[in-house]
This record gives C-alpha cells, sequence and structure tokens, in this order.
C-alpha cells in the first residue's frame, strides 16, 4: 500500500509520465526496454490501454539466476491492462512457460491506506496475503545504493503545488489536511516460479525487489510532481510515442 499526497485523477497521468522517465534511465547497451504495442482495448465491459513490452535483462537479475540461465531466457513480456483506476500487469518468460509468472494488480483510491481486502479475495486467498505499508518520506525503506537527495520526498517541497517537504508524521497530517488531496495504491503482488531448489528463494527475491521498485518509483514520482502536474493524457500519449522511438534508437 503506496499513500500519496496528490489525487487519484492527478496520479493517473503523474503514473504514466514517470513510467515513460524511468524506462529511458534503464534502457541501453542491449538491455533495456522495447514497447511492442501501447494502443485503447476493450474487452469483457473493460476499456483501457494495452501495452505490451519486453525486458531485455542481463546485469538486473541475481548471479546465483544467472548462473544457472540459458542465453536468451533474460527475456521477459510484460502485458499490462490499464483500465484506471484498476490496472493489471502480467509478466512472464517464453523460456520457463507456464512455472513463472508476475501478476501486480493495482487499485487506486481516494483514501489512505485503510480498505481492507480491496481486491476482493476469498477468505482464504486474503488470510496468505502480507500487507506491506510504503512510506515514501522513510528513508530507511530505501537501499543506500537507490538513495538520492533529489529524489527524497522528505527534502523536496513542489514550486507548483507547495507539497512537501514531507515530515515524520505526513500521513497524519494528510489525514486533517482539507486542502491536499490523498490517494493510495493498493498492490496486490502474486509469484509463481516453479523450479526445484530455487523456488522459495527466487519468489522471495522478486517480492523484495518489487517492494524496491514500488518504494523508488512513487518516491520519483512525488519529486517529479512539478514536471507533469500541469500534463494532460494527451501529452502524455506524445511522450510516450516519442519514448518508444528513443528507446529504439538507444538500445
Amino acid at each position: 500500500r503506496v499513500v500519496l499526497p496528490c489525487s487519484v485523477q492527478e496520479y493517473q497521468v503523474g503514473q504514466l509520465y514517470s513510467v515513460a522517465e524511468a524506462s529511458k534511465n534503464e534502457t541501453g547497451g542491449g538491455e533495456g526496454i522495447q514497447v511492442l504495442k501501447n494502443e485503447p482495448y476493450e474487452q469483457d465491459g473493460e476499456k483501457g490501454q494495452y501495452t505490451h513490452k519486453i525486458y531485455h535483462l542481463k546485469s538486473k537479475v541475481p548471479g546465483f539466476v544467472r548462473m544457472i540461465a540459458p542465453e536468451g531466457s533474460l527475456v521477459f513480456h510484460e502485458k499490462a491492462w490499464n483500465a484506471y483506476p484498476y490496472c493489471r500487469t502480467i509478466v512472464t518468460n517464453e523460456y520457463m512457460k507456464d512455472d513463472f509468472f508476475i501478476k501486480i494488480e493495482t487499485w487506486h483510491k481516494p483514501d489512505l491506506g485503510t480498505t481492507e481486502n480491496v481486491h476482493n479475495l476469498d477468505a482464504n486467498t486474503w488470510k496468505s496475503v502480507e500487507v506491506v505499508h510504503i512510506d515514501i518520506a522513510d528513508r530507511t525503506q530505501v537501499e543506500p545504493g537507490d538513495y538520492k537527495a533529489e529524489e527524497d520526498p522528505a527534502l523536496f517541497q513542489s514550486v507548483k503545488t507547495k507539497r512537501g517537504p514531507l515530515g515524520p508524521n505526513w500521513k497524519k497530517e494528510l489525514a486533517t489536511d482539507e486542502e491536499c488531496p490523498k490517494m493510495c495504491a493498493y498492490k496486490l503482488v502474486t509469484i509463481k516460479f516453479k523450479w526445484w531448489g530455487l523456488q522459495n528463494k527466487v519468489e522471495n527475491f522478486i517480492q523484495k525487489q518489487e517492494k524496491r521498485i514500488f518504494t523508488n518509483f512513487h518516491r520519483q514520482l512525488f519529486c517529479w510532481i512539478d514536471k507533469w502536474i500541469e500534463l494532460t493524457m494527451e501529452d502524455i500519449r506524445r511522450m510516450e510515442d516519442e519514448t518508444q522511438k528513443e528507446l529504439e534508437a538507444v538500445r
């Protein structure tokens, strides 16, 4: 659960802007992200934007996986259905086929992370879910190697919105602040990695990495607010097209 001092509507633009920016930073030298599709979709009464990306990873995986991974197996497909405020992302791997997937389902709600079982899971599944609260202003949740002062919500103040810096009690203050919008991204991460002897180790590693990605991403998103707060969805689609061309050029 990631609480943020912005509205669900603002976040839609902020999230897409930050994804496009982060993609540029991750691509180069034969690695990185390739965008195959980015188009509107409609199925079973659900409408939104469908994206299909390919991630070429070599240096991004732990050594013990790299040692046993055959050539070409570190290519992952990410398919995402963004029917905002609900989004679903599924990551698969051609080499492992049905033995591996990462599924991330997200609900964006205008609350402070207080809704239980927002994904309406059955009682047994919900019992097995571990709820993790991510505090974007808590430096202890950031890996030392990931820390950047310019992406620290505890230091940053937005010029355009005057939001920030976020102090140690910012969530409590946000609860009573009538002026500032608030929201929570509820992310449900389901992982399957079927490989004898490695299953638990890899599943735990991936869960840890997802938490790290969500933490860093939302810290960036907040600290980049002045770059995206005035953008429209049309601006975002144009930016995504440009990013797609740039990624092809540098990869």
